[in-house]
């Protein structure tokens, strides 16, 4: 919605990348008020993400190597979603991939948007209970670098505030959950 204006007009749009997880394209558009410019785009089919809560109230969390970052990030697990796939099945493929546990209760904690700035992608959070430890996991993804961390709430706040360095769809969803969670 553009508040009682008009839309920007599409003049020309270039492909500059397609890539296995994103598309980057440029976009030339006359604004409303006849200014032009060329504004860049990440094209990403959305993420989705669990928070996973023990039956002992602990947050089942990953660290996990972030090339951009050159370092371990904290995260939730997440993963993105396929073509013509729902979230609720990326999320329950992604938490046994990515944590070993498989979650018997979901709810829905919403969606957001990650970056509007430079991409359309949409974070589809949801809260994982009920969990049970699988005998045999699947195999991580090969090009990923992971290894499962549990924090009661209060531990991961704490580290939120101390800035360690967490990512911002964790911390979103976190207190997307915060009232779900077992009180500290």
């Amino acid at each position: 919605m553009f508040l009682g204006q008009e839309p920007p007009q599409l003049l020309k749009q270039r492909l500059v990348y397609q890539g296995r997880k994103f598309n980057f394209e440029v976009s030339h558009l006359r604004l409303p008020n006849q200014s032009e410019g060329e504004w860049e785009c990440i094209r990403h089919p959305g993420g989705a993400l669990a928070v996973p809560v023990t039956a002992e109230g602990q947050l089942v969390m990953v660290q996990q190597y972030r090339f951009a970052m050159q370092r371990r990030v904290l995260e939730f697990p997440a993963g993105t979603v396929e073509p013509h796939e729902d979230p609720a099945t990326t999320i329950r493929r992604e938490i046994e991939e990515e944590t070993g546990y498989r979650a018997h209760r979901w709810r829905s904690l919403g969606q957001f948007i990650l970056a509007p700035g430079y991409s359309d992608e949409i974070i589809y959070a949801f809260l994982a209970e009920d969990l049970e430890a699988l005998e045999h996991p699947p195999a991580q993804d090969a090009d990923e670098d992971i290894a499962t961390l549990l924090l009661t709430p209060a531990e991961l706040e704490a580290r939120i505030h101390a800035g360690d360095p967490i990512d911002a769809k964790s911390i979103s969803s976190f207190f997307l959950a915060r009232p779900f969670l077992p009180a500290a």
